[in-house]
């Protein structure tokens, strides 16, 4: 009998004693009893034997409700609820009563599958047979609207419980956690003291996720003190909870700290954590430090683990890490599981374009594609500049009837806009138009810019006019397209109007407010605007914001005001700043000034070709030629090729590329004919301009 119990009780039974046990009972006769079987029958399923479990509950000649109770709480725990649903109508069949142990299991795999309308057939039952007021029932029954979102309906069977118990107030903190309600949870967790309920680690878990921005610290630490008080410090699911905390409060010493108290009792769950903080406060180097330690430990890792880790390698100087990780994913057999797959797309697409092959080829040998695949790749194939290839996995997509969403569309409309392709780009709208895309802000901000670029200023405004405003990603589409446009003037008219609407203005903003107060040359609206930016709305100002000034600043002529720009940016000037300098450099005259920042941008981007045909253009200007012969002898020497540019058109639905001298086209006889004519028609209606016009187009041709 002391075994029956034991088996009972501990859900870490090993299967051979339990096999054992029912042997004996088969032996000896004992089975036929109700209470044997049933007991075994419970070791049964916290085994996971559903199937075994359920030829003995068949072979039971004599059934009570414990024993029902058990086969449905076996199917919920095991994650078949559909099963644990037919059980409890076959219970009600049989003439069986469901009792508090029926409810409180049927309405956890309710909330667990999300089924409000079952929740709700289930709480009539619950009222019917008087079961409401039952601390058991009612927990359940909060814990089912909380996490079926609805979390009023939930406090309502709170407020009319006569008892409550731990259960019940954690099912109502976190129903209001997951609703992000700071304060009322923070109320609930005194009135749950007041009321005498100490709180646990399920009350403290969910309190702390809510606990994720800089200004949260302070709480932060003073939940910290209560956890250690009431002696939960080394509760897995509280520390954790505490590193996550920590971090996304800003501080990741203090998460450290968290992190090395735990060293006794720490999970998997504990290093990933500490992983996704270091990554989340971009200190790589300690990151793969910690994955390091993972890997000597020989800590059995998990999907989140690699993904969070292929997180830290975007950057390119961390693509050797990257590939490394690549390789131990592969000596692991974990190429084809799907998340795994999706960060190594993810990190290839975002490592710069030479990785763009890498990205394709993860993506061609998966053998499982989920939406997250097919998304990345195309985001990086946009990203990168690859849009004929983004065409051709949109449109495979569509063959295939795979599942489009937001993102699917957002990254195909901005290679339309990148290749101006209207047409197809008004395919792609009305596309989502018919999935009910179109409304999603990264959609709607996407099909502006596509048309603004595409030449259609008005299809743009259009697309605002029916997108979401409640966020600034659509407002800084159209101001941007409007920029773009050469019409300044509306864009400040927009930012004013998101202030009078009070739209949250972020940093992409200031940069539209820029770009347009430089392209118009309103120099001292836009330096009132830089400068209002940290002071009047808090927004530091990053790298675009500085090469953005330093634009309007140099199109006015102001170079010196320029320099001291340069002088006092917080941080060093990246590639964008210093190509932007370069040009006011050259546009002022300033040859000397010139040479200086050109030579720090060789440093940043040695193989950067738009760098030498800047700098050879400048100095075509000045007539040194002998700079432009040390230019084009140091591109030789670094085996840098100036890329052609391209021109393409579309015809019947159809892009056609070219570039200078380019033979490739299947029509090139009769383009070349076509381009010969129009050329002696030139020579011969303005021959001295077209003269001009040859002469200085080969005199650039041979310079680069």
């Amino acid at each position: 009998m002391k075994l029956l119990h034991s088996l009972a009780e501990t859900s870490a039974t090993s299967l051979s004693k339990l096999t054992v046990t029912h042997c004996r009972a088969i032996k000896s006769a004992h089975i036929t009893d109700t209470y044997t079987a049933t007991t075994i029958l419970n070791g049964y399923t916290k085994c996971r034997q559903i199937g075994t479990a359920l030829k003995l509950f068949d072979e039971i000649p004599l059934r009570d409700t414990a024993s029902w109770n058990i086969m449905i709480s076996g199917y919920i725990n095991s994650g078949k609820f559909q099963s644990s649903w037919v059980f409890l109508n076959l219970m009600k069949q049989h003439g069986f009563c469901a009792n508090e142990y029926t409810f409180g299991s049927i309405l956890k795999g309710i909330a667990s599958s999300g089924l409000l309308s079952l929740g709700q057939q289930v709480h009539c039952d619950v009222v019917k047979m008087g079961y409401v007021r039952n601390v058991y029932s009612a927990s359940a029954l909060l814990d089912m609207y909380a996490k079926c979102g609805k979390v009023d309906d939930a406090n309502e069977v709170f407020k009319r419980m006569p008892e409550r118990n731990y259960v019940s107030w954690n099912a109502i903190i976190a129903g209001y956690a997951g609703k992000g309600d700071v304060e009322y949870c923070f109320w609930l967790l005194r009135a749950m003291e007041k009321w005498g309920v100490k709180p646990d680690d399920g009350t403290f878990s969910p309190l702390l996720t809510l606990l994720n921005e800089e200004r949260f610290y302070r709480l932060t630490m003073q939940v910290h003190a209560k956890v250690e008080k009431l002696g939960l410090g080394c509760e897995v699911k509280v520390f954790n909870a505490l590193i996550t905390a920590y971090s996304q409060c800003g501080n990741i010493g203090s998460a450290e700290s968290v992190f090395v108290g735990t060293v006794n009792c720490r999970d998997l769950i504990t290093w990933n954590s500490m992983l996704a903080a270091y990554l989340e406060h971009d200190e790589e180097k300690e990151a793969f430090k910690l994955f390091l330690d993972m890997e000597r430990l020989g800590l059995e890792m998990d999907s989140y683990t690699y993904t969070s880790i292929t997180s830290g390698c975007f950057e390119g100087r961390h693509i050797s890490r990257g590939k490394s990780l690549h390789a131990l994913i592969i000596k692991r057999g974990l190429e084809n599981v799907t998340i795994i797959s999706n960060a190594l797309i993810a990190m290839y697409a975002k490592s710069g374009t030479n990785s763009m092959d890498d990205a394709l080829r993860v993506f061609e040998n998966q053998d499982a594609k989920d939406s997250v695949s097919w998304n990345s790749i195309l985001t990086g194939l946009s990203q990168k500049g690859w849009s004929e290839i983004a065409f051709e996995r949109f449109s495979k997509m569509r063959v295939e009837n795979l599942e489009m969403d937001e993102y699917s569309f957002s990254a195909t409309l901005r290679s339309c806009s990148d290749l101006a392709t209207l047409r197809f780009g008004q395919q792609v709208h009305a596309l989502a138009l018919k999935l009910r895309s179109e409304s999603y802000k990264y959609v709607s901000s996407a099909l502006i810019l596509m048309y603004s670029n595409c030449g259609t200023i008005e299809d743009a405004w259009k697309s605002f006019e029916v997108s979401p405003k409640d966020s600034s990603i659509s407002w800084n589409s159209i101001m941007f397209a409007y920029a773009q446009h050469g019409q300044g003037k509306l864009v400040l008219d927009l930012f004013f109007l998101m202030k009078q609407r009070e739209v949250k203005l972020d940093h992409i903003t200031f940069v539209a407010v820029l770009t347009a107060c430089s392209h118009i040359g309103l120099v001292e609206e836009g330096c009132l605007f830089f400068k209002s930016m940290e002071a009047d709305f808090g927004i530091v100002p990053r790298m675009e914001h500085y090469a953005c000034a330093i634009d309007l600043l140099g199109r006015a002529g102001r170079l010196e005001e320029t320099k001291e720009l340069v002088k006092r940016m917080p941080f060093d000037p990246d590639a964008m700043v210093l190509r932007t300098l370069l040009g006011t450099c050259r546009s002022c005259g300033d040859i000397e000034y010139a040479i200086e920042v050109a030579s720090r941008l060789l440093e940043l981007e040695p193989g950067e070709h738009s760098t030498y045909v800047l700098l050879s253009d400048m100095y075509r200007q000045f007539k040194r030629w002998d700079k432009i012969a040390n230019i084009k002898r140091l591109m030789r020497e670094r085996s840098v090729v100036k890329v052609p540019g391209w021109s393409w058109i579309e015809v019947q639905n159809e892009v056609h590329a070219f570039n200078a001298e380019d033979l490739s086209h299947p029509h090139c006889d009769d383009i070349y004919a076509k381009l010969r004519e129009l050329t002696d028609e030139i020579m011969f209606s303005e021959s001295g301009n077209a003269c001009e016009l040859m002469i200085f187009t080969c005199d650039q041709e041979s310079v680069i």
